[in-house]
């Protein structure tokens, strides 16, 4: 589904507008504090409600990494993330890259793969040139 599809109310409108301007694959606490700047009675749970609801209709990606708070991302195409050990920065693999054929992993595992996500872990340039040697 896209963007066209979903019906959007203000509120949704404003929280879609406000995860497309940035980049930084905010989790829903830190993209309620910029919605607030233009809907100063939104409440968090109505945050939550809209963003849950977005990338169910796929509209928006739902990030859940390996034991962290969720975090949201404007685009919902396929892409890879990958985030910062150190400071749990999360940012998008830019550029080509290959993964297995789902088809050889399903064969090989006997499982149906019905999606994938994949999750690069490091160090951000910040915390890199920063770690002592």
């Amino acid at each position: 589904m896209n963007k066209a599809s979903t019906r959007l109310t203000k509120q949704r409108h404003v929280i879609l507008d406000q995860l497309c301007a940035i980049c930084t694959h905010p989790t829903a606490d830190e993209l309620y504090q910029l919605v607030r700047c233009q809907l100063p009675h939104i409440s968090l749970g109505t945050v939550y409600r809209n963003l849950e609801l977005l990338s169910d209709q796929g509209v928006i990606q739902r990030l859940e990494l390996s034991g962290h708070q969720r975090r949201y991302d404007g685009n919902a195409a396929d892409h890879c993330h990958i985030r910062c050990v150190h400071c749990d920065r999360v940012a998008d693999v830019e550029g080509e890259y290959t993964l297995p054929p789902l088809q050889s992993l399903a064969s090989a595992t006997n499982y149906e793969i019905i999606g994938q996500r994949v999750e690069l872990l490091g160090l951000c340039p910040d915390c890199k040139s920063s770690k002592p040697e």
